[in-house]
């Protein structure tokens, strides 16, 4: 997997957009957050190779780091974690699926009914 894989991915879900909140700071590279209604769900660091995703707890992100799915996400909260790029490809699909459904779930519902129809 790599960041265009990535990026791939999150781009076929509804309503998600990509943007370089850091762009500014040319000395931190780029950056590829991927957001629904305004709020991250995905982030694809300059640095650490792979992709930071929410879980739906602190729980399952300590699971996940446990069992090596992944490790902490720098820079996040201890719900994120980060998967490297040489996760498999149905897990990371899953874990950006969860994450996505996780953060447009918290929206408003005012956001939400602005937002396409999502069916998983």
């Amino acid at each position: 997997m790599n960041r265009d894989f990535i990026n791939k991915i999150c781009a076929e879900f509804p309503g998600a957009e990509v943007s370089d909140p850091w762009k500014n700071d040319a000395s931190s590279g780029q950056h590829d957050a991927w957001k629904i209604g305004g709020k991250m769900f995905a982030c694809i660091g300059a640095v650490t190779p792979g992709v930071s995703v929410k879980t739906d707890s602190i729980e399952t992100a300590q699971m996940l780091i446990d069992v090596g799915v992944g490790t902490k996400a720098p820079y996040f909260h201890r719900s994120w974690v980060l998967l490297p790029f040489e996760t498999d490809e149905e897990e990371l699909r899953h874990r950006l699926t969860q994450s996505y459904k996780i953060i447009r779930g918290n929206l408003t519902k005012k956001a939400q009914a602005a937002l396409p129809d999502f069916t998983s």
